[in-house]
């Protein structure tokens, strides 16, 4: 995206930011994983950007770790909401014990449409990555909408492939049930070995 428009990460970014300042509320993803953990648990924020979601999940008290393939947004984030640790990463190949980061999240969270920006070709192996750094029994957290290129039978055919399973659908990041003609998904899974609920 960056390589056909150069400005769309310093758009993206200022963006966010008059809508910060026009107090738009830019906090119901966070409000939704702050409800699902307790105080100080550990939290990815998978394709970050300029750490919207992630900066306010510390706030609250969170440990957060945040990851974009983005240097501008990664900068952003730093600048913006310092506190979480800021990295530099393709989620299709991440790993961050190279960054001396050796304990599972107990919650992964990937908002903003962050699964149809990636390379189709690597949809399942994101996830495999993810899935690798939950905890035993986290929760990795999905959102995304309809008609950008990633069916919603396809995301959980591949989040399946990578061993994790849904436990809720839902249509909004305020909790309004999933139905067939809902054109967004928000999606908790977790790992095979955990039991879902319908």
């Amino acid at each position: 995206m960056v390589e056909g428009n150069p400005g769309h990460s310093a758009w993206y970014i200022e963006r966010f930011r008059a809508m910060a300042a026009a107090g738009n509320d830019l906090d119901g993803e966070a409000r939704m994983v702050d409800a699902m953990v307790p105080r100080h648990a550990r939290i990815l924020d998978a394709g970050c950007g300029p750490g919207r979601v992630g900066g306010r999940l510390a706030e609250l008290g969170h440990t957060v770790v945040g990851v974009d393939i983005d240097p501008a947004l990664i900068a952003a984030a730093e600048h913006d909401h310092p506190g979480p640790t800021w990295l530099v990463g393709d989620l299709a190949e991440f790993d961050l014990v190279e960054h001396g980061i050796t304990q599972p999240f107990d919650v992964i969270v990937s908002a903003g449409n962050v699964m149809t920006f990636l390379d189709p070709a690597t949809n399942a192996l994101v996830l495999q990555r993810l899935a690798a750094h939950l905890a035993d029994d986290g929760r990795l957290v999905v959102g995304f909408g309809a008609g950008r290129g990633y069916a919603f039978d396809d995301f959980f055919a591949d989040a399946a492939s990578a061993g994790l399973i849904a436990h809720v659908r839902l249509s909004t990041w305020d909790l309004r049930p999933f139905t067939e003609q809902s054109d967004f998904l928000v999606a908790v899974l977790g790992p095979a070995s955990t039991e879902a609920t319908p």
